[in-house]
């Protein structure tokens, strides 16, 4: 029986529910109107085709994203900030692959940007309780992306074959990547040493 009130929102997150069971990479239009229970033609009345579906799953993700690093990070600061910004991270992604898949490499758009920006604010607010030099900061933010990212995305693939535990593991990377941050910030003359913020 078709569904009432089909529009654009209701076909994004039918295929963020396809894209996490399935595999972003087997995202198809068929299958979102399947899910539905509609036919694949109703679809179109709604995104022109799959690629403005994968711009539209690619913005949603980003924001679900950056309000799940705000509200872990809300309230804290220095290593605590980092600890609360990293598991969120991973809970996210372990938990919605697919649609966590869309963001990586999607076309710039200015919703889509508007969200990312969001995440940048969040992580960028974590690395300003560790003092890093301003000059540094996109790097800083690359290396924590890049980390946590590569984390979760060989957690969810399974790609830790060996007995130690997968959450041990995961906090001592929290630890190493608290070590690297507090080592770089002593790297910085007095002068040009911010004060530490807290999280806004």
């Amino acid at each position: 029986m078709p569904r009432a009130g089909l529009d654009r929102a209701t076909v994004i997150a039918a295929a963020a529910e396809v894209a996490d069971e399935r595999g972003f990479g087997q995202l198809t239009m068929s299958l979102v109107a399947e899910r539905l229970g509609v036919r694949t033609p109703s679809l179109y009345k709604h995104v022109d085709n799959l690629a403005e579906l994968h711009q539209g799953l690619a913005v949603l993700a980003m924001t679900e994203f950056g309000d799940a690093l705000r509200d872990a990070t809300q309230g804290y600061a220095g290593r605590d900030a980092l600890a609360a910004a990293a598991r969120a991270m991973r809970s996210y992604l372990t938990g919605h692959p697919g649609r966590y898949a869309a963001t990586v490499g999607a076309v710039a758009t200015p919703a889509l940007d508007a969200a990312g920006a969001r995440v940048v604010e969040s992580l960028a607010a974590v690395l300003r309780g560790y003092r890093i030099d301003p000059a540094e900061q996109t790097h800083a933010l690359r290396t924590l992306r890049s980390t946590l990212h590569g984390f979760a995305t060989l957690q969810t693939a399974h790609g830790f074959q060996w007995d130690a535990d997968t959450d041990q593991s995961f906090e001592w990377l929290i630890d190493f990547l608290d070590r690297g941050l507090r080592r770089s910030s002593r790297h910085l003359s007095p002068a040009r040493t911010a004060p530490p913020v807290g999280i806004d």
